[in-house]
């Protein structure tokens, strides 16, 4: 398997966990935006920080997919 193939396939992976990540992201967000004012205050903080890190994860993933990227540009 070429070094640009590779670079293919871990991009195409990076899409998954991306789109995964995004999906999850927007679903804390949207239940936030419903259960704000019922919610236990426990409940609204731990979901905060689950979008601080699942946005930071999607950043993470990002920043690797425009690293292949690069890479795959300098073949």
């Amino acid at each position: 398997m070429s070094k640009a193939d590779r670079i293919k396939e871990a991009l195409g992976w990076l899409k998954v966990v991306f789109a995964a990540l995004v999906a999850v992201d927007v679903a804390l967000i949207a239940w936030l935006a419903q259960n704000f004012q019922g919610a236990e205050n426990v409940l609204v903080i731990l979901a905060l920080v689950a979008v601080v890190f699942t946005t930071g994860a999607i950043v993470g993933v990002n920043h690797a997919a425009y690293r292949r990227i690069s890479e795959l540009e300098n073949l």
